[in-house]
């Protein structure tokens, strides 16, 4: 699989971790369901911690590719939901840590980020979905 960021320069530049687009050629993709913060158990970790869900939450889509023989390089495109504007701080801090061992060479996916009422898990602060092309 071969994906290509796409940044062009008639639109602003990203404001953080992400590309404009992502361009893969046409094969199979894998859509993984949003992930909270929940450990293999169930349990989810770090009640009222949102670092500590994004963490879980980009772990979980992780194991999620890998169990397809895939990695993150594989994916196009994220979609994340914060229950609070006062998360985004951590939400990008907590990614900018993420990323730089997940894409060292910058070559971010896209990423849609909304802030909801709240998510299914009454404690949950973030859900990140993703779709990838393998």
């Amino acid at each position: 699989m071969e994906r290509k960021t796409i940044n062009p320069k008639q639109v602003c530049p990203p404001v953080g971790l992400y590309s404009q687009a992502s361009r893969v050629k046409a094969g199979e993709l894998l859509f993984v369901a949003g992930q909270l913060g929940l450990d293999a158990r169930g349990t989810l970790l770090g009640k009222g911690d949102a670092a500590a869900q994004i963490r879980q939450a980009f772990e979980n889509i992780g194991q999620i590719l890998g169990s397809q023989g895939a990695t993150c390089s594989n994916v196009v495109e994220f979609t994340t939901y914060l229950t609070s504007a006062d998360n985004i701080p951590v939400f990008m801090a907590t990614r900018k840590e993420l990323f730089a061992t997940l894409y060292p060479k910058g070559d971010y996916p896209p990423n849609t980020l909304l802030v909801i009422s709240r998510l299914v898990h009454p404690d949950a602060l973030v859900e990140i979905s993703a779709i990838a092309a393998l």
